[in-house]
């Protein structure tokens, strides 16, 4: 089906492998492309409950972009290129259904925002976190300089980002940039068990608690006023009854989605 992308559906959690081991995994157009694609599909596959993002092999996750595809471009398509990655990374940071990044190795460039666009990160033991961007005469493209900014702070971020320095895995995890760091053998295994927790949960309570998330950034919405929203909606949902009667008669709920 996908060129540069594999695969893998199962109970419910779609593992996608951006498969370019040779070219340490690079973002390029077609990958841009086709990641697009598979994101679609976890926002309309009901059988997907949530995903990951990884890279193939142990060496990265995603070293970058594909840099061959910058030569020769003038400001306007610069511009042009840098806002379609950013319309792909709001898509996987906006998705209702929770995608983590699976970080084996290198992010960078364009590796380190893809990861920071999905929803947290589990690290490997050997993965490098860096935006070198500047050694390149360039900034961050593709939200870089705004998620990493969120995420561990001004001061870190503009240190990472103005001497292109790469953080090791505990770094990351001192920093608040990734949740976990686990050896790299059992990265995969880590990840399916935070989202096999998630997915036992209800479905729209869960989309419910990324969108009010997410609104702590969005300066075009009011978070608490989201909240008030998405905590109403729940009460509209068979998922919320099942949910309380579950917790009244001292059992498991089985959440549907409806």
């Amino acid at each position: 089906m996908y060129q540069s992308l594999l695969t893998q559906l199962e109970n419910g959690i779609l593992t996608i492998t951006i498969n370019r081991p040779d070219k340490l995994n690079a973002l390029n157009k077609t990958v841009m492309s086709e990641l697009n694609e598979a994101v679609d599909e976890i926002y309309n596959n009901d059988n997907i409950r949530s995903a990951v993002i990884t890279g193939a092999g142990n060496k990265a996750f995603v070293a970058g972009a594909d840099i061959s595809e910058f030569s020769g471009l003038s400001a306007e398509e610069g511009m042009a290129l840098s806002e379609k990655g950013q319309i792909l990374f709001f898509k996987i940071e906006d998705c209702p259904k929770p995608i983590i990044a699976a970080v084996n190795g290198f992010a960078l460039g364009g590796g380190c925002e893809l990861a920071m666009s999905c929803h947290f990160r589990i690290a490997s033991e050997n993965a490098n976190f860096g935006q070198p961007e500047v050694n390149l005469g360039l900034i961050p493209g593709y939200g870089g300089t705004q998620r990493l900014t969120q995420l561990i702070g001004k001061g870190r971020a503009i240190e990472m980002l103005i001497t292109a320095n790469m953080i090791d895995a505990h770094t990351a995890l001192q920093y608040g940039l990734v949740n976990y760091v686990v050896p790299a053998d059992e990265l995969l295994n880590k990840t399916v068990s935070v989202l096999t927790l998630a997915n036992s949960k209800a479905p729209k309570a869960v989309a419910g608690c990324i969108k009010a998330a997410n609104a702590v950034f969005d300066e075009s919405m009011d978070g608490f006023e989201t909240e008030v929203k998405e905590f109403g909606r729940c009460f509209n949902t068979h998922d919320m009854k099942e949910g309380i009667a579950a917790f009244k008669e001292k059992r498991k709920a089985n959440f549907t989605g409806s």
